[in-house]
């Protein structure tokens, strides 16, 4: 089911300028028993992005109440919110009047196996490289060609994900999530001020860390250091927490304060305090 501006329908205007320049932002969210899990987070974080972009942010309630309808049936599904600058003619400059398009959509969940929470994944470093660029940085715009671009790398099924660094070699994010590593029991995550999407996963994590005292970083970092870690571990909204067991060569044990934050997270989507174990 595919809700456009509320109205079931399968299609958008062809001059809508989501689909013209990608011009909107999206968010992916999990839904449980009917639930969107952590919505308001979701909602807080796609009104930032409209600020950012400049296009009005559709009313929250209206929102949800629509989020709800859509996903009272679902036991465990991907909720998909879309939201672009509407419909303006061909250029660059925005219409007068903006009347953004919001679209929301329902879709499997993915069916990945246990393992990749339990004993790890493998990934691998990209080519592509991420661009600078501080007015769109943290935002989940619509622009993601450098993702695709990095994905298209690997089509080997024991890789799942694929780390992306910026054009000066610094290590921001994988293709589909946040990274953190952790070393001598402080937990390091990169500097997104220049590039790079703040996940809604990714500053649960950091919360966490910080209600438990547990220093966290922030900051840049290069390929050689990353690789120094006790421990490494990816993040997104739908996957939760992946540990990372081997980094093309190089293997990685799963750690316990990889084990603690997965705990925490299973708490906190159940409704129960995070304190770590």
């Amino acid at each position: 089911m595919i809700l456009v501006n509320g109205e079931c329908k399968q299609h958008i205007e062809i001059s809508d300028r989501g689909f013209q320049y990608g011009d909107g932002l999206f968010e992916t969210i999990e839904v449980r028993n009917g639930q969107p899990v952590f919505l308001d987070r979701h909602l807080k974080r796609l009104n930032t992005g409209c600020r950012r972009l400049h296009i009005p942010c559709p009313d929250s309630e209206v929102i949800t109440a629509e989020a709800l309808d859509l996903c009272k049936d679902s036991s465990l599904a991907v909720l998909k919110l879309i939201v672009t600058r509407g419909s303006g003619g061909r250029g660059y400059r925005q219409p007068d009047l903006i009347q953004p398009t919001r679209v929301l959509s329902l879709h499997p969940y993915p069916d990945y196996p246990s393992s990749f929470v339990e004993q790890g994944i493998i990934a691998r470093f990209c080519t592509t490289r991420l661009g600078l660029n501080p007015s769109l940085a943290g935002i989940k715009h619509m622009n993601r060609l450098e993702q695709i671009l990095a994905r298209a790398e690997w089509n080997d099924p024991a890789i799942q994900e694929g780390i992306m660094m910026d054009v000066n070699d610094h290590i921001i994010e994988g293709t589909m999530t946040n990274l953190f590593y952790v070393k001598n029991g402080s937990v390091y995550t990169a500097s997104l001020s220049q590039s790079g999407i703040a996940g809604i996963m990714r500053s649960i994590i950091i919360e966490i860390l910080s209600s438990n005292h547990i220093k966290t970083v922030e900051k840049p970092f290069k390929k050689n250091e990353f690789l120094s870690a006790d421990e490494i571990f990816v993040s997104n909204s739908i996957i939760g927490l992946w540990p990372i067991n081997q980094i093309e060569n190089k293997h990685f044990s799963i750690g316990p304060l990889t084990r603690q934050i997965q705990f925490c997270l299973d708490r906190l989507k159940s409704g129960a305090e995070a304190s770590l174990p």
